[in-house]
C-alpha cells in the first residue's frame, strides 16, 4: 500500500514537469521480456506472460490517449518468433486473433477514434489471424486522430528489402527511372507508408539493441531503454521516458 501511494506521487510528480506541448508525436515501443517474466514468476506458462503483457499494452494505450500522442507503434512479433515452439507460437496467434477481435467493438478505441493498422509480411499469417486483423481495421478505418499500428510478422531488414524490389519493378516497367530514387521513394514503399517516424522508441527489459525494429525510419529517433519488463511496465517508467524525451537536444544530424 505504501510502494503504491509513493508511486502514485512520483506520477504527480513526474507529470507536473512535463510540458505537453513537447510530446512526441510518434512513440514506438519494443515490447520486450514477456518469457522471462513468466520465469520469474516460478516459471508460468509463456502464454501467460504475452496475456500479461497485452495488458501493459491496454494500460500505454490509455497513457498515450492520457498524453496526448498521437501514434503510437508497437513490436508484437517479428519473422524470427516463427522459430519459436510451436506452443508459443500457437498461443500468440490465438491471442492475436482474440485482441483484434476485442479490437473491433472496444469502447475506448471508438471513443478516443484511434485507427488500427498492422505493418509487416501479413501473408505469413494463419488465415484466422489475417481476418481477425482486417475487421480490426475496417473497424477503425475512418478514423484518423489517433493511430495505433502493429507490427507483426515484421523484420526491418526485409522491409527495406521489399521497398527495394518495389522500386525496381517500378524502374523496369518503365513508371520511373534510376534517378527519381530517393529518401522519400524507398519512405513510400515502406510497410509504414505515409507515416511520420518515431520521435521516440522505447525497450523494455534492459536490452539495449533495436532488434531489427524500424530500422529506415528510426535513423532520428531518439532511443529510451527501460529495466523493466513488459509486464511489469509502470506509469512512472513510462512518464519517465517522457520526460528524457523532452530534456534532450533533438540535433537531426547536425
Amino acid at each position: 500500500m505504501a510502494e503504491n501511494i509513493f508511486y502514485k506521487i512520483y506520477e504527480w510528480y513526474i507529470s507536473r514537469n512535463l510540458d505537453f506541448d513537447k510530446m512526441p508525436k510518434h512513440v514506438a515501443i519494443i515490447m520486450d521480456g514477456n518469457r522471462r517474466y513468466s520465469k520469474i514468476q516460478g516459471d508460468i506458462d509463456v502464454i501467460k506472460g504475452h496475456e500479461i503483457g497485452v495488458d501493459t499494452l491496454e494500460k500505454v494505450l490509455d497513457w498515450v490517449i492520457e498524453l496526448g500522442i498521437e501514434i503510437i507503434t508497437v513490436y508484437a512479433f517479428s519473422t524470427e518468433n516463427f522459430n519459436r515452439p510451436p506452443h508459443e507460437v500457437n498461443g500468440l496467434m490465438d491471442l492475436f486473433v482474440k485482441n483484434f477481435k476485442r479490437l473491433v467493438n472496444h469502447k475506448k478505441i471508438h471513443k478516443n477514434e484511434v485507427k488500427v493498422k498492422v505493418v509487416g509480411k501479413t501473408e505469413l499469417l494463419p488465415e484466422n489471424v489475417k481476418e481477425a486483423i482486417e475487421e480490426a481495421e475496417k473497424a477503425t478505418a475512418h478514423y484518423n486522430k489517433r493511430l495505433f499500428n502493429i507490427a507483426i510478422g515484421y523484420d526491418g531488414r526485409l522491409e527495406i528489402v521489399d521497398s527495394i524490389k518495389k522500386i525496381v519493378n517500378d524502374v523496369e516497367e518503365g513508371k520511373i527511372n534510376k534517378d527519381d530514387i530517393d529518401e522519400e521513394l524507398v519512405s513510400k514503399n515502406l510497410y509504414t507508408e505515409g507515416l511520420d517516424d518515431p520521435n521516440l522508441i522505447i525497450r523494455t527489459s534492459g536490452e539495449e539493441r533495436l532488434s531489427g525494429f524500424l530500422l529506415w525510419q528510426s535513423s532520428y529517433s531518439e532511443l529510451y531503454f527501460c529495466d523493466s519488463l513488459w509486464p511489469e511496465l509502470r506509469k512512472v517508467d513510462f512518464l519517465r521516458a517522457m520526460r528524457a524525451y523532452q530534456e534532450r537536444e533533438r540535433r537531426f544530424g547536425i
